[in-house]
């Protein structure tokens, strides 16, 4: 089973990224989507390795839930973000209207995570029968959706800014 997972995770993750690419038809949009994965990875791991448990299937299972509530979350606020940049006003920044955008998505990022979370804590502090088997696939989870949150809330859209810059820049130097 772990040698299969160690090929599917990433094919899922690839097809994922195709299809985000087919969505927003944006490259930008879809790698900031993604980067959700690693920041996600960081809380996931930082917390298996305080509990003390080794890379098992269990585990990898609770990462790959982990990536998709990440993946949700990015996307979320790309939609968000974008549907703020097509209200804005002609006297509103482009900083402006993507602050507007994350701040709408406060409140459900943070519902998100404290769903989560607060679902996950009975199965991470039992020691009932069965709980060996459970805890490390919702400790990835719990970890992850802490660095998640902080990647999803602030830096997707600074990102989303910078990357606004780049490619004006960009359009620039070759107009020019």
């Amino acid at each position: 089973a772990r040698a299969r997972l160690w090929f599917v995770v990433p094919a899922t993750l690839a097809i994922i990224f195709a299809l985000l690419l087919l969505a927003f038809r944006s490259w930008a949009d879809s790698a900031l989507i993604m980067l959700s994965v690693p920041f996600a990875m960081i809380g996931g791991v930082f917390l298996q390795w305080v509990l003390g448990y080794p890379m098992t299937t269990a585990v990898i299972i609770g990462y790959v839930a982990l990536f998709a509530v990440a993946i949700q979350t990015g996307i979320i606020m790309i939609v968000f973000i974008r549907q703020a940049l097509a209200r804005r006003r002609e006297d509103e920044s482009y900083v402006d209207a993507i602050i507007e955008g994350s701040v709408a998505r406060l409140r459900p990022k943070l519902m998100t995570v404290v769903a989560t979370v607060l679902s996950l804590l009975p199965v991470m502090f039992s020691n009932s029968q069965g709980m060996e088997i459970t805890k490390p696939i919702a400790t990835p989870t719990v970890g992850g959706m802490a660095s998640s949150t902080i990647y999803v809330l602030l830096l997707i859209p600074c990102l989303f800014a910078i990357s606004h810059d780049i490619r004006g820049l960009l359009r620039k130097r070759s107009a020019g």
